[in-house]
This record gives structure tokens, sequence and C-alpha cells, in this order.
């Protein structure tokens, strides 16, 4: 049995991870923020006894959507304190776990490939600079500990997630629950659905349970090393729109486009040639049979459609 320690475990991926690794036998510790200020120093020093095996950092202070235009420098004070202090308990109390962290596609410069030698090169996209370079900070931590100290980590970077069990009361969705719960009110009689940019955009998805699969065949045999994890695919917002439109039996024709909306990066596909090399074989989960999956349960739980 492994003992683990999890940041972050109230989140989005944290709760499917913790789940999933209480499935598998493991011994797990889960913080969320009302557990543990991780921008305070000294916060997690009543876990130290546990000495744990792995350490799961998951938790960022980040938001879909527009958010990082408006909190350029929260985001820098925040996440470079929490990052800060997880490294130094790590390094501290905890040097004979493994940490592993999440990165962000949004570090890597929109001009270069999204191919993981390339992650600390070139300018990020400078609407995400400030959230990007965090992550960027965070490996270049452990990069660090691992060299001075004999640490091991490893760092992850994950397409956008989707499936069941996504929750964001009070926060903007990511960009795919965010189609979904427009076109879902809009096929119920609400407000017609009204979808930001020119829905040229692309974007990658990776179903929850195929990203947390993949990353854990990767904890064990891969040491000091960054990783991608993406679906190998892309689509325009416009085939989301069209494919979750046809699961949910809306006529995609009455969909609106606002290209005044902020949209980010004008496409997000992961290099994946790495994971596939490390993972050859590896199965995932078809888009259409994800995307049926995500709002079957979404159908499931209407108060969702209230967030």
């Amino acid at each position: 049995m492994t003992r683990i320690f999890v940041t972050g475990a109230t989140g989005y991926l944290g709760r499917a991870l913790v789940e999933r690794l209480r499935r598998d036998g493991h011994d797990v510790t889960g913080v969320g923020s009302k557990d543990a200020d991780l921008t305070r120093e000294g916060t997690l020093e009543r876990f130290s006894p546990l000495k744990v095996d792995r350490i799961f950092h998951l938790a960022a202070w980040t938001q879909a959507g527009d958010f990082c235009l408006s909190h350029p420098a929260d985001q820098w004070l925040i996440n470079q304190a929490m990052n800060t202090h997880v490294l130094a308990w790590w390094h501290a109390r905890q040097p004979q776990a493994k940490l592993i962290s999440i990165g962000t596609s949004c570090s890597y410069a929109p001009d270069l490939p999204l191919e993981e030698s390339w992650y600390l090169k070139g300018e990020p996209i400078e609407d995400l600079r400030t959230y990007a370079m965090t992550k960027r900070m965070l490996l270049i931590g452990q990069q660090g500990l691992s060299r001075q100290y004999g640490l091991k980590y490893l760092t992850v970077v994950p397409s956008t997630l989707y499936g069941p069990g996504y929750h964001a009361r009070g926060k903007q969705l990511h960009f795919v629950f965010d189609l979904i719960r427009k076109i879902l009110r809009w096929r119920s009689g609400g407000e017609p659905a009204v979808l930001w940019g020119t829905g040229e955009q692309r974007r990658e998805l990776v179903y929850i349970d195929d990203f947390i699969s993949a990353l854990l065949g990767l904890v064990d045999t891969v040491d000091n090393d960054l990783v991608n994890i993406g679906a190998g695919e892309d689509h325009s917002i416009r085939e989301f729109a069209g494919m979750i439109c046809d699961i949910a039996g809306a006529d995609p024709s009455a969909i609106r486009f606002d290209p005044t909306r902020y949209v980010g990066a004008a496409s997000k596909k992961l290099d994946v040639a790495k994971l596939a090399t490390l993972l050859p074989g590896r199965s995932m989960l078809s888009l259409r049979e994800g995307l049926a999956r995500t709002i079957a349960w979404i159908r499931a739980h209407p108060e969702w459609a209230d967030q």
C-alpha cells in the first residue's frame, strides 16, 4: 500500500484522483483550501508525520475564460506562494516522496511546438503569461531540488479535462462545459446559445478517467521529467458544438457566435509522441462517448445548470 498526499483534493481532478487512488487500495490524505491554506508558510507542518511515498500537487489558483486578464498580480502572488510552500515542505519534511505536479498548456509559446522540450522556451500568450510563468517556475523549482538534493519529481501537462463530476460553482466554466450548459439550457427553452469567438478556435479534450490512467501509468516509471497528456487530436468549437447538439437533440443552426468575446489561444493541441512511447497501446474513450457520458451526468444533476 502506498501512502499518498494530494493538494487540491476538492477540485475536479483532485476528487476523481483521490477516488481512484483509494479504489486502488492506497492510503490517501487529501487537502483542499479549507483544510490547508497553502499561501501560508507552515500550513502543511501538521501533516509532516505522515511520511508519504507520493505527493500529488494539484492545487492552483486560476479559472477558465477571461479570468487571467483581470487577475495577473493575484495569480502570481498566490500561485507562487502556494508552490513555494509545497516545495519547501517536500524538501524539508518529505524528501523520500516523489512529487507529481500539474503543468499547463498555457506555458507553451503559441509560435513554437507544443512539445515537451519547448515548455520553458519562448513567450506564452500575453493574456495568460502570468499564470503560465508560475507553472514554469514550479517546474524549475522541482528541477533545482532534484539537482541539489536528489529529490524525484514528475510534471504532466494535460489538455482540457472533461467528463462527469465537474463542479465549478462560483467560477467560470471550461469551454466544453460552458458549451454543454448553454446548449442544454437553450434546448430546454432557455436563453439562446451564444458561444464565444467565431467558433473556428481549436481545442483538445481528454476524458478525466483516461487522464488519470495515463498519469498513474507514468508515476512509477518516469522520474525527473515532463510529459504531455493529450488526446492527439483537436476540433473546432463549431465541431464540438455540433456534436453536443447531435447528442442532446438540439438544432445546431440556432447557435450564435460572438466574435467580440475573449477566446485565448487560437489553437491548443499537445504533442503526445513522448507519451505514446512511454505508454504504448494506451486506449482512450471516443470523444462522442465521452461527451455523451458527460451530458448524461449533467442531465442527472439539474442543479448543475445553476452554477
